[in-house]
């Protein structure tokens, strides 16, 4: 395969190695891969966990609770240590860094979103490796559901990379839990467009009480980068030089092959934004209409849920709560909650004004 951008998201449990502990010396190796990848004219992009494993280990592992605050805290203390090591490990293959702290809800606004994406393609230009993390002392809700992963998978949006590597403590993806199912077998490659129902429903939380993601949160990233037209590996980060044999196209573990060859720019935003709790919940008809390459209408709006301006990204949800698209929506959630259920022709004589009929245009919507 000839990659020429790759996003690697090394695990928590990557790092430490399965210990309490950073283990250094895996570390190091690693980098040694990625140096190995960037010598091959590839660009690298490393998008790190272990911020909070490394302020627990240099905290001495005291007594602490596992309420947010604490992981907070040991996530400021856990991650200048990090950034230090990684620093002096790029350093031994002339290597230099450069630290990106994001969010998803920093890349759901279209500012930011441009401005991270220019940060990110300056860092490459210059030939250093950009190295991201959640904004783990500020950001909730990537603490709470490990979201690295998704992390990951938007910075191949950011970015147009063509491969993202989750390496994690499994060989990959099984076709039921391995440790509840000694028969599961391993999965080598998913090249359908949608990924089976059965293994969605296979996968679960992480009992690794260092890291916050687990095996779902990785498919979930690999669904989203294979339709950002990139390929994805999930593989085991202890595996001998399982970086650069995923580069040689070698077969290890579960490849997810892309379902699309690329996104336009205002696409790569939609697909990678909007937050969680934003979104607008449809009739049948919307779903239907929309899948046919219809714009949504305030007549196929059912309910609205979060709190959100004009131009932002929201999430549309059908009646059977799957999450069917994210677009520009034209109108507030205050005025949606005005309009939803009305016929566009309403929108003047309800709001005093109109920004046209359509809640979200069909331009500004991509599909999921």
């Amino acid at each position: 395969m000839n990659y020429q951008r790759i996003v690697i998201k090394l695990g928590t449990s990557t790092l430490t190695a399965g210990t309490l502990n950073l283990s250094q010396a895996h570390i190091v190796d690693l980098v040694r891969q990625m140096a190995v990848l960037h010598s091959n004219s590839c660009d690298i992009v490393l998008v790190s966990s272990g911020a909070i494993a490394s302020g627990r280990e240099w905290l001495r592992f005291p007594p602490l609770t596992k309420d947010i605050p604490i992981k907070q805290m040991l996530a400021a203390v856990g991650q200048p240590r990090l950034m230090n090591l990684y620093t002096q490990l790029f350093g031994l293959y002339n290597l230099k860094i450069g630290q990106v702290l994001l969010t998803s809800t920093d890349l759901a606004n279209r500012r930011h979103y441009l401005n991270s994406r220019n940060t990110l393609s300056a860092l490459i230009s210059q030939k250093v490796v950009p190295i991201v993390n959640e904004n783990d002392t500020v950001a909730t809700e990537e603490i709470r559901f490990g979201d690295n992963d998704n992390l990951a998978a938007m910075v191949v949006n950011l970015i147009d990379a063509d491969l993202l590597i989750l390496l994690t403590d499994q060989p990959g993806l099984f076709t039921t839990d391995p440790n509840l199912n000694p028969h599961a077998q391993l999965i080598d490659a998913i090249s359908s467009p949608d990924i089976p129902i059965e293994l969605w429903q296979s996968v679960g939380g992480t009992s690794n009480e260092l890291g916050t993601g687990g095996m779902f949160t990785k498919l979930k990233a690999a669904d989203l980068a294979r339709k950002s037209g990139a390929t994805v590996v999930i593989a085991r980060g202890s595996d001998p030089d399982v970086l650069v044999k995923i580069f040689n196209g070698k077969k290890i573990g579960t490849c997810f092959l892309p379902v699309a060859t690329s996104l336009e720019s205002r696409k790569r935003f939609l697909l990678a934004g909007g937050r969680e709790i934003d979104r607008l919940v449809v009739d049948i008809g919307a779903s239907q209409a929309l899948f046919k390459g219809g714009s949504l209408l305030p007549v196929g709006v059912i309910e609205v849920e979060g709190s959100f301006d004009r131009g932002d990204v929201v999430r549309v949800i059908d009646p059977q709560e799957r999450e069917i698209a994210h677009g520009l929506t034209n109108y507030t959630s205050h005025e949606l909650n005005r309009i939803r259920g009305h016929h566009s022709g309403e929108i003047d004589h309800i709001l005093g004004y109109d920004y046209g009929e359509e809640v979200i245009h069909r331009n500004n919507m991509v599909l999921l």
